[in-house]
């Protein structure tokens, strides 16, 4: 199974939230599903609670050390798996999937033998179809997209891009329903988008490749990216994300 971590930020009830989940896991739902079929949380209270959804400097050791702690419990009593968690309004609540629970307050009180400083809830519920996961952790295709713009924008300020220059930034967009091709051209070349190229991905499914000058800086690049998403959903045809080159300026190129 193949295990590796993402992190973001959304809207949670009127509140920001920070989620940290599991993204691995979601390629083996289907097998491991029912062999986890209950949802278990343990819910710690902040002490020194921020409205951005991150933990304070001062509070963050202890509650890493904490999830570290449970991460032992869990691994000890062999009993689910850790997926996620959730700091908002006030509260970081880590999430894991269990086979069973007989022994869930022998696994607390092992995790919680060191702590006398917070205050902490814990319990578990059924949840077969993993809907905690695929639901609350589990991003939309817009957060996901922001997630990886954001991962691709901190590649090209490493090396060195200032992400304020304008520059051709391409974009890839595929067909559900090859009927909407030409009006889909139509609604992009009407937004500043010039078609590259017709293109066709490893399944056979037909696309378009198409860009525009913009600036590649975070905020922009996700209100076009979003922007984007929704027309294609519109003409039955999914997004499939952007590059470009990096591109320094004057300054930075000691000129």
């Amino acid at each position: 199974m193949q295990e590796y971590w993402e992190l973001y930020m959304k809207n949670l009830e009127g509140k920001v939230a920070s989620i940290q989940f599991n993204a691995g896991i979601s390629m083996d739902i289907e097998e491991i599903q029912y062999t986890y079929p209950t949802v278990a949380y343990v819910k710690v209270k902040l002490k020194d609670p921020k409205e951005n959804g991150l933990l304070s400097e001062y509070e963050e050791p202890e509650i890493l050390f904490m999830e570290d702690k449970l991460e032992a419990s869990m691994i000890k009593f062999r009993i689910g798996k850790y997926v996620g968690r959730v700091i908002s309004d006030g509260y970081v609540t880590f999430l894991y999937y269990v086979q069973y629970t007989y022994n869930w307050q022998d696994f607390m009180d092992f995790a919680m033998s060191e702590n006398t400083a917070y205050e902490v809830t814990n319990g578990h519920n059924e949840d077969a179809e993993w809907n905690y996961y695929k639901k609350l952790l589990y991003p939309t295709a817009k957060e996901w997209q922001r997630i990886q713009n954001h991962k691709v924008c901190d590649n090209l300020r490493e090396q060195g891009d200032s992400l304020q220059v304008p520059r051709a930034i391409e974009h890839n967009v595929y067909f559900l329903n090859d009927e909407n091709e030409e009006v889909l051209t139509q609604a992009l070349e009407k937004e500043g988008f010039k078609i590259k190229e017709k293109i066709t991905n490893e399944d056979g499914v037909k696309g378009l490749n198409f860009y525009r000058v913009d600036k590649p800086f975070y905020h922009d690049i996700d209100t076009m990216t979003l922007a984007l998403i929704e027309m294609s959903e519109s003409y039955n045809a999914q997004y499939d994300g952007w590059e470009t080159s990096v591109v320094k300026s004057a300054m930075q190129q000691g000129i």
